[in-house]
């Protein structure tokens, strides 16, 4: 009874300070439903607005609604709002951003100057309740101003990411939805601004810049926070080592695989010694070497070298690096053979590979043969079959595990074009067909072994609308052979450059005039920029296609990768590509379907999932909560796709975590099966192994 008494003898003085506090006086703001607030459409967005609801539709890709007014938010600490996703089958994935007056774009693609980001995701048919608290004021900005080269930081690893942004002026306010699908339908309602205390700093804000720095132990990883699984010792890594041992020796692999890890349970077919695509009872599927059922269960980058992490301008972050002519010094030296032309190209000079550096630790002398057979005990193990791209060619090349391969034709590009990574190649140059040939010549050893199922070639070329790479060749120097090739069919076309002008609704003086010519041009081009468009694709894909089948007649051309394409690229791509390979960033497949009329084998180039619970301050392209979440995750995207007649294959991105200080991009995901230290991510690998061990049944299943 007395204990009651105290409990609501402290309610009562709490309630009554909060009723006396300076926040009491201010009032809920209404978002939603207010007649002062400006209410517009981003992108190609309808809206439809009723009471305090906003439905959103849209028939492109992304969509959203943006709220305009002059807020102060001084003494308000959150936001609450609800979104209901009215798809049945697709999840919405939501960017939230709050933006200033005055907003500029960091060098850091991922943080904007003078906006608040974050992202969540909202399952088919949910109506998800969210609450958003805005962030404080940084204790300590002399030490926020000392990150760079990272996607987040450390002081953003809550999960939003908030730069430099002032309560006092805030313009707008942002609901942004992004699918995969090409119909957007969602409503915001209740959205509304709520004053209170904004949450105490978390003890690392508070730590100043002296005791701060350097923030990466000599492991590669967070110093300042600790997680179940972080290595503190040397000693951890061979505990790591026994636990590990124990795990294997009670999973050694799946029964009723066969030699290439196809399914001895089901029917076998013609073996050709070589890995094929067949559809079979209105499922395409591979076929290994020995004619047995075969589906693609594997993970990208299965290297040594996931954690390499540059140090120009950047030694302070870094705990005791190692002399060069040290023991570990040799991991200033080390690099993954792909990724190295991108370090290259960002002219970063002086790097550290902690992962390597790591397995030297726990496996000694002999650390990469050792790396590469615990590699392929691992997969077997957990379920999986193939080492996919950017894998260490030594550790395919043991012939334990079937492979895929990539190059990249770094030929002359089309001036103009854009790209992630690369510009767009230009397949009318003569140097397009020679480095292919040249690449692919110097893999001859792989596209002669039976292990090698196929390659893709390149990797996320942005392809834009129906237009852009026409439209950037017509803005291209005199001299572009693309150009030329333009050039040359629209005389053929028009005869005279009067008729151009009158379809184009231009004035060039003449052909040499055009050929001159570097500005964009009018709408009145846009049927002949479609046209030479499909012929710019058509030209990729052929010559692609025709090299690789000369040198490489056994072996599949896996395609491109897709990360954003648009329905010509898909017809076209279709014609010439024995799999249609995407780069799927999403909670499952459900939702998947190809365009009309074509019916390929597809295979998810890259797909994955992260969290922010063990240390890393990016929890990668799509969000979950905590490691649990991460493996259920895992298993439901797999699963989707054995359902689905057209997939054969997931590839995982990446084998393990990028380091959290960043590679050549700032990329610093949780991402990996293993961390930095090379410890597995159990929760992950059991479900791994869960859908793995099962997957020919689920798969075979009608």
């Amino acid at each position: 009874m007395m204990l009651n008494l105290i409990q609501k003898t402290f309610l009562t003085i709490a309630l009554l300070a909060l009723c006396t506090s300076s926040y009491a006086k201010l009032q809920p703001i209404n978002v939603t439903g207010n007649p002062m607030v400006k209410v517009s459409a981003h992108a190609n967005t309808n809206l439809k607005i009723k009471g305090d609801s906003v439905e959103v539709k849209s028939n492109g890709f992304s969509s959203g609604v943006v709220f305009e007014n002059e807020w102060d938010l001084t003494g308000y600490n959150r936001l609450q709002f609800n979104v209901h996703n009215l798809d049945s089958v697709e999840y919405l994935q939501i960017t939230f951003q709050m933006q200033e007056k005055k907003c500029h774009t960091s060098l850091n693609r991922r943080v904007i100057s003078g906006t608040m980001t974050d992202n969540f995701y909202v399952a088919p048919g949910e109506i998800k309740s969210v609450e958003i608290y805005l962030p404080d004021e940084v204790i300590n900005p002399d030490v926020d101003s000392c990150f760079f080269g990272m996607h987040t930081s450390p002081y953003t690893f809550s999960g939003h990411y908030a730069y430099k942004i002032n309560p006092k002026h805030i313009r707008a306010i942002k609901v942004l939805a992004r699918r995969h699908t090409d119909k957007i339908r969602y409503i915001v309602s209740d959205l509304t601004i709520l004053p209170g205390e904004h949450p105490k700093s978390s003890r690392l804000m508070a730590i100043n810049k002296k005791d701060f720095f350097p923030f990466i132990d000599k492991y590669g990883q967070f110093k300042h926070k600790d997680w179940p699984g972080k290595t503190h010792c040397d000693t951890d890594f061979k505990k790591a080592i026994k636990k590990e041992e124990k795990y294997i020796s009670a999973h050694p692999g799946p029964d009723n695989r066969s030699r290439y890890g196809g399914w001895t349970k089901g029917p076998r077919l013609a073996a050709t010694g070589h890995f094929r695509v067949e559809k079979i009872d209105g499922k395409w599927w591979l076929i290994d070497p020995e004619g047995y059922l075969f589906w693609s269960h594997g993970v990208v980058r299965v290297t040594p070298s996931c954690g390499i992490t540059p140090l120009d301008k950047r030694r302070y972050y870094f705990e005791d690096l190692p002399k060069e002519n040290s023991d570990l010094g040799k991991f200033y030296f080390t690099h993954d053979a792909l990724l190295k032309p991108y370090y290259t190209a960002r002219d970063i000079d002086s790097t550290y590979d902690y992962s390597s550096a790591n397995i030297y630790r726990k496996y000694g002398e002999g650390y990469l043969t050792k790396f590469a057979k615990m590699a392929h005990k691992r997969l077997k193990s957990w379920g999986l079959n193939t080492l996919a791209n950017s894998s260490d060619k030594e550790i395919c090349m043991m012939d334990l595990t079937p492979y895929i391969e990539r190059i990249e034709i770094h030929s002359r590009p089309i001036e103009g074009t854009k790209g992630a990574w690369w510009h767009f190649m230009d397949p009318f140059d003569p140097s397009f067909e020679a480095v292919e040939r040249q690449r692919l010549k110097e893999r001859q050893k792989e596209l002669e072994d039976p292990w090698c199922v196929g390659f893709f070639i390149d990797n996320e070329i942005k392809w834009g609308n129906p237009t852009d790479l026409a439209m950037a060749t017509i803005k291209a120097p005199a001299d572009q052979p693309a150009k030329v090739e333009m050039i040359r069919q629209l005389k053929t076309k028009y005869q005279n450059i009067d008729a151009l002008n009158n379809k184009w609704n231009t004035n060039f003086l003449s052909w040499e005039d055009l050929r001159s010519n570097q500005e964009k041009v009018p709408d009145g081009a846009m049927e002949d920029l479609r046209d030479f468009n499909r012929q710019l694709i058509e030209g990729y894909f052929n010559t692609v296609r025709r090299v690789f089948k000369d040198i490489a007649p056994d072996k599949l051309y896996m395609g491109c990768r897709f990360a954003g394409s648009n329905e010509d690229v898909l017809q076209i791509a279709a014609k010439y590509c024995d799999v249609i390979s995407y780069n799927f960033y999403y909670h499952d497949l459900n939702w998947y379907k190809l365009p009309e009329g074509i019916d390929k084998p597809v295979m998810v180039g890259e797909f994955h999932f992260g969290a922010l619970d063990r240390g890393l301050f990016h929890p990668s392209q799509v969000i979950t909560a905590n490691q649990k979440e991460r493996a259920d995750r895992y298993y439901a995207y797999v699963y989707s796709a054995l359902q689905h007649p057209n997939m054969i294959g997931t590839h995982w991105h990446q084998f393990s975590d990028q380091a959290a200080s960043g590679r050549f991009d700032g990329e610093n995901f949780n991402v990996g099966f293993t961390d930095i230290c090379d410890n597995p991510y159990y929760e992950l690998i059991d479900k791994i192994r869960e859908i793995g061990y099962n997957m020919y049944e689920i798969r075979y299943s009608k």
